[in-house]
């Protein structure tokens, strides 16, 4: 499977999630949307790190030196 953009891998993912819920697929093709979905959900979760460590690398500190700072949501 190609590298997917983000978006699209989630939409796809969601589509899967969808579709597997409904409950009513033969016992092989969800194992095979399963397994894709698993597949997506790397996908998506190696570009979110990748643009994790890409904020980290931009933020700054009061000097103008470029310092790792992990990303904390709830300080906003």
């Amino acid at each position: 499977m190609a590298e997917k953009k983000f978006e699209a891998a989630l939409a796809r993912l969601e589509e899967l999630v969808k579709e597997l819920e409904q409950g009513d697929l033969p016992l092989e093709q969800s194992l095979k949307l399963f397994e894709e979905g698993i597949k997506l959900s790397r996908i998506c979760n190696r570009r979110l790190e990748d643009a994790e460590r890409r904020v980290e690398i931009l933020l700054k500190d009061a000097t103008g030196k470029i310092i790792a700072q992990p990303f904390d949501e709830e300080q906003e």
